[in-house]
């Protein structure tokens, strides 16, 4: 990999041209909607945001938001060749994970975490601008762009997921993590036991390692290895003091502490990744913090999820569609030419494959497989497969493929009662857990395939023989017509 830590990153991004630094924004509100309005206005290569001075806050107390939301800064921290399309993209990494070798961490002794050290009542999660990131939030979140470490009582194996984490007050945090996830498994069997559950939270890292947290594992395998597998060589850890867990030598901040069984407080709402405050608030356990950590000038990461696109939507989008591609060629689906799990969704909800048909029931294999295997399985809504020669990329295709090789009545299916949760916005309070998945063929029929209209457009070979003789006039932009004076001056 070209760079080591965040900071490195920083200077790598600096130099692609890829790196906004603003001054003097405050903590509430501000930074999280400058990043939402440069991520809307600059929808092809919005730059990572680097803020400082921020209000009330000393000079080198920054924030960094936006890490992963351009294809570039993408391919940089995934360690791949730089792609000039996501679907590129997506077919690197895929490429990559077919041949990844899980690389476990390397524990060291020390590491620039430790440069400062609050323990017990020195504690003060507030010394950090941590934002107020949308107007109806329950409060200020210092996990977003976060990893959050739990190790499995049972059998010792470590996971880190991407779960929010809310500040209560200067030594108290509470964090949510969705039923089903690895993290809440590992905290229900400590809770039901009546023991504390240990927890760390790094919260600024290396951006492979937020990659990292927000994907699908195999059960009993530690995203740690997966991350060195990406980078080709093991992340630097150090053991917590109080936990024993493993965190990141070279994280920026990190809190240690644990969570109580009986110490639950009001939790929420947060705006979430489909767009909504989809999980409301409840009361959710809370995590005494026993230590933070620190680098000298910290710099806390950060992310904001809400409607579609936000900052790390498109890094969402690759990273779930290369896992799912990978599935289904895992479970022996054949000829998969392109998967999209498309950032309107959330990278969740609205799921594609272009396949080559090559046998009957090939189309309907690929998307039931695509709504129910390991990748897809948590909070989808729609599965659609098309033909090869959709983009499944571009929403105009997509929706074309749906208009005209999609009979409603013999292509769509309903899955019922698959894995949901409380962040899906559509399920009524109350009635969460469970939700439906339309598994939609939008192909041409195999069994008469060959019959279907052809394609009103110009063939490949037509299309390169014209842009070789005209694709200078083709591509160039029209001249506004000049108005010629007459010399006359008009009355009125």
């Amino acid at each position: 990999m070209s760079y080591r830590d965040l900071r490195d990153w920083i200077v790598r991004v600096d130099e692609l041209g890829e790196l906004k630094r603003i001054r003097r924004a405050h903590w509430h509100l501000e930074m999280s909607t400058i990043t939402e309005l440069t991520f809307r206005e600059q929808r092809e290569n919005p730059p990572a945001i680097l803020f400082d001075n921020i209000v009330d806050y000393p000079r080198g107390y920054r924030a960094l938001w936006g890490q992963t939301g351009s294809i570039r800064r993408l391919a940089l921290t995934l360690g791949l060749p730089i792609q000039p399309h996501a679907l590129g993209l997506v077919g690197a990494l895929r490429e990559k994970l077919r041949t990844l070798t899980p690389i476990p961490p390397k524990i060291v002794s020390w590491g620039p975490i430790f440069e400062n050290v609050m323990e017990g009542e020195a504690v003060d999660l507030l010394r950090f601008p941590i934002p107020f990131v949308h107007e109806l939030d329950g409060g200020r979140y210092i996990g977003t762009g976060v990893m959050v470490i739990t190790r499995d009582p049972d059998e010792g194996w470590v996971n880190f997921g991407a779960y929010r984490v809310m500040v209560h007050d200067q030594r108290t945090v509470g964090f949510y993590i969705s039923p089903g996830k690895h993290g809440r498994i590992h905290r229900d069997k400590y809770f039901a036991r009546g023991e504390p559950c240990p927890v760390a939270i790094s919260v600024g890292q290396d951006p492979v390692l937020f990659l990292a947290s927000g994907n699908e594992m195999p059960f009993g395998s530690s995203e740690y290895d997966y991350a060195g597998g990406l980078k080709d060589e093991p992340i630097e850890v150090v053991e917590g003091r109080h936990t024993g867990l493993p965190i990141p030598a070279w994280s920026e901040i990190v809190l240690e502490g644990e969570a109580i069984p009986t110490d639950r407080r009001r939790e929420g709402p947060f705006g979430e990744w489909a767009g909504y405050y989809g999980s409301g608030a409840r009361e959710e356990p809370v995590i005494r913090v026993k230590a933070v950590y620190h680098r000298n000038q910290p710099i806390l990461g950060c992310v904001r999820p809400g409607r579609p696109p936000f900052d790390y939507s498109l890094s969402k989008s690759v990273m779930k569609s290369a896992l799912l591609w990978d599935d289904l060629e895992k479970a022996g689906c054949p000829n998969v030419r392109g998967v999209w799990c498309h950032d309107a969704g959330g990278g969740r909800l609205l799921n594609i494959i272009a396949i080559k048909q090559v046998y009957p029931g090939h189309a309907k294999q690929a998307a039931m497989l695509l709504a129910q295997c390991h990748a897809g399985a948590y909070l989808g809504r729609f599965a659609i497969v098309v033909d090869e020669d959709i983009d499944p990329t571009n929403t105009y295709d997509v929706l074309w493929a749906l208009a005209t090789r999609c009979d409603p009545a013999s292509s769509i299916d309903i899955l019922r009662r698959a894995w949901s949760g409380p962040l899906d916005p559509i399920i009524r309070p109350g009635q969460k857990g469970f939700n439906s998945r339309a598994v939609v063929e939008a192909c041409r029929p195999y069994e008469w395939r060959e019959e279907f209209p052809a394609v009103a457009e110009a063939s490949p070979e037509l299309k390169a023989q014209v842009m070789a003789k005209w694709g200078k006039l083709i591509q160039a932009r029209p001249r506004p017509a000049r108005t010629r004076s007459s010399g006359r001056r008009r009355s009125g």
